[in-house]
């Protein structure tokens, strides 16, 4: 984007987007009543739960939980960002963009970027075109086809051939009217010739894999040598369009695979992706050299909730799997690590396997949490400092885990293994090291525990304090009595945590003085997270509440005020055992009594 867009064109582009037509671009949907039914293109399912609704223009699946309106989907279904997403529907409704000035120095650097994508562009075309004409690139073809690759691969991923020649790609894109710098000082792609030569190309002699970023720009290259000649691979230097650590290989290609599947396969060279793809598993992708990081797992969790990590067999291999772990746990992926013989990785394997002797080593994949165990029993022995070191190195991984459930599975399993109390092992991870400092310590006040108001954190009982809730702002869109009542009480007396706050907000916010809602300006307030709660409750039937409005809010209301006293009494518990560990006799009686309280007023309700 090259400014601001102005409400009024974001809400003219949702004018003329239909997001049926929008949709159907990209899957079967059937019309059912007011809605249109199809298999939601976010998770695997056999029975429709995908709702697009043409009269409100929004969509929710109620399998998910994802909803919102056409900006939401196409950024979910493209992963785009806001302002990619806008300009894409921009030009499919046919909007002029007006644009908001940017500083000079902004455009700069919007117009530095396109140039750069550009040149890369022109680059990856002319490596193209040398592989799949140039009588150069022969020696390509050739180690391509005794690989096992023809045109099919080659073309839809672009692979290229860099000649054996000292400034064919320099040359190139001089003729094509780009100034040297744009190659040589930012992209890499060019080096300066010492005393006086002339610059000279940094892939020579190599096959080249142009490295895309998820819109299919390509950002980068890595080349590979057609002998045994090192470095093997070189790949292009970090530049403003390319991060190594936020571009996965294949992505582009592989996206809409990870999101029928809900899974994504990691590995880490280039042929091993290509490898997977051609067998038909073309959910893989493949890091550009460098190890998974947190913004490779935050891509990845926009396609996939789960990951199969398939790295070499090496001790390499299996550090970089452990390092992959600790990101992708404290993302919240589920990870399991397909394993081969020690002398395998996925593009031999495949050269000798079929696609179904593959399937079946999927099948068998461990997660990765249980291969680290075994890996650290192994590695420190079976005497007890051995156990005690292992189970302390475990512990700090099942930290990561943001499942109470999953971790306390792992820690039975623990304390089998090691013989190590199961107790004691719950209470060493829910405590952390202490941090050691050089430094004097300075003297800390004593902490007094004082009653708090209610909190209203995740329990087992938030599944139906949500649905109490959403029941209450469905009666808020259609009824506008209800809003002037919730506005009364306040948001947040009646909604208990900020999403659901946030809507109610916004449903008083955008009803007019006549009490008539303005749908467009509600959704324009929100988040994507808000906007997939609202489409929920859009697409619901308004009839059912439209009668009896003032009796349904008034036991909402009640509801809402047990599941937070339920929720003080809660916490007050935990305060107690607190208060009682630490001898605190006078925070005690506070708690206690506070705690009949709420005791009473829960059974007179």
């Amino acid at each position: 984007m090259t400014g601001l867009i102005g409400e009024d064109k974001i809400q003219e582009i949702r004018e003329r987007i239909d997001i049926v037509e929008l949709v159907s671009s990209y899957l079967p949907l059937k019309r059912s009543g007011a809605n249109h039914l199809g298999l939601c293109p976010f998770h695997s399912e056999k029975t429709p739960s995908f709702n697009v609704n043409a009269p409100r223009q929004i969509f929710h699946c109620f399998g998910c939980g994802v909803g919102g309106d056409a900006f939401s989907f196409v950024m979910r279904m493209e992963g785009l960002s806001f302002p990619e997403a806008l300009r894409r529907l921009a030009e499919r409704a046919g909007v002029e963009l007006q644009e908001e000035q940017l500083t000079p120095a902004e455009e700069q650097q919007r117009q530095d970027r396109d140039r750069l994508l550009r040149v890369s562009e022109v680059a990856s075309a002319f490596y193209h075109e040398q592989l799949l004409e140039d009588p150069q690139g022969a020696e390509g073809r050739r180690y391509l086809r005794q690989r096992g690759y023809e045109g099919e691969t080659v073309r839809e991923f672009g692979l290229g051939y860099a000649p054996d020649s000292w400034q064919a790609l320099a040359e190139h894109l001089a003729g094509k009217g780009f100034e040297p710098k744009w190659a040589r000082d930012i992209l890499g792609l060019v080096r300066e010739g010492q005393k006086g030569r002339g610059d000279y190309d940094l892939f020579r002699k190599r096959l080249l894999f142009p490295i895309q970023d998820s819109r299919g720009r390509v950002v980068a290259f890595g080349g590979r040598v057609l002998d045994d000649s090192l470095p093997k691979y070189i790949n292009s230097p970090e530049s403003p369009i390319y991060h190594k650590g936020q571009i996965l290989y294949g992505l582009y290609q592989a996206k809409e695979a990870m999101r029928r599947s809900e899974t994504g396969i990691v590995v880490e060279g280039y042929f091993d992706q290509l490898a997977l793809y051609r067998a038909g598993f073309q959910n893989a992708v493949a890091t550009c050299g460098t190890s998974l990081t947190a913004e490779h797992a935050r891509l990845l969790k926009r396609y996939c909730k789960q990951l199969l990590l398939f790295f070499d067999q090496d001790k390499a291999g299996r550090k970089a799997t452990f390092r992959a772990m600790e990101v992708l746990l404290a993302e919240g992926l589920s990870a399991s690590v397909v394993e081969l013989s020690a002398d395998e990785d996925p593009d031999s394997y495949l050269a000798g396997h079929s696609a179904e002797d593959l399937q079946v080593v999927f099948d068998r994949a461990r997660p990765v949490l249980k291969v680290y165990l075994d890996h650290c029993l192994a590695l420190h022995g079976d005497s007890i400092e051995g156990k005690v070191r292992a189970a302390e190195e475990m512990l700090g991984k099942l930290r990561l885990l943001p499942s109470e459930l999953e971790r306390d599975l792992y820690l039975k399993e623990l304390a089998q293994r090691t013989g190590l109390d199961e107790e004691l092992l719950k209470k060493k991870v829910v405590s952390r090291p202490k941090v050691t400092s050089s430094k004097p310590k300075a003297a800390q006040p004593q902490v007094v525990p004082q009653p708090q108001r209610p909190l209203m954190r995740p329990t087992a009982t938030k599944g139906g304090e949500y649905k109490i809730q959403e029941c209450l702002l469905h009666l808020m869109k259609v009824n506008s009595e209800i809003r002037s009542k919730v506005a009364e009480a306040t948001p947040e007396a009646l909604f208990g945590d900020d999403d659901r706050r946030a809507i109610a907000a916004g449903l008083i916010n955008s009803s007019s003085e006549e009490g008539k809602l303005d749908e467009d300006r509600l959704l324009n307030g929100l988040n994507e997270d808000q906007k997939a709660i609202l489409s929920g409750i859009i697409v619901k039937d308004d009839e059912a509440l439209a009668e009896e409005g003032a009796r349904i809010f008034e036991d909402c209301k009640k509801a809402m005020g047990r599941h937070q006293l339920k929720e003080r009494y809660r916490i007050l518990q935990e305060q107690i055992q607190q208060a009682e560990k630490a001898g605190d006799s006078a925070a005690l009686a506070t708690f206690q009594r506070e705690s009949l309280d709420v005791s009473k007023r829960i059974k007179q309700r």
